[in-house]
């Protein structure tokens, strides 16, 4: 939701965030490998606050629609 906000694609945000295109659609979908949740390390969770340019904990916070 947060990129699609941003008008963003998913190789910009990796580029930004300075992980690989592959491993953000990865955290997109929840998943760092197949049946395995993913686990980003804290530089990537605070890449990607900087990219969205939001709190980091924003993205560690989980709401079930």
């Amino acid at each position: 939701m947060l990129r699609d906000a941003k008008g963003i694609s998913q190789e910009n945000v990796a580029h930004q965030a300075g992980i690989s295109a592959y491993t953000y659609q990865k955290f997109e979908k929840g998943e760092s490998k197949p049946g395995t949740p993913m686990n980003p390390r804290l530089f990537t969770l605070l890449a990607l606050a900087n990219v969205f340019e939001i709190d980091v904990r924003e993205l560690l916070t989980f709401e079930e629609k």
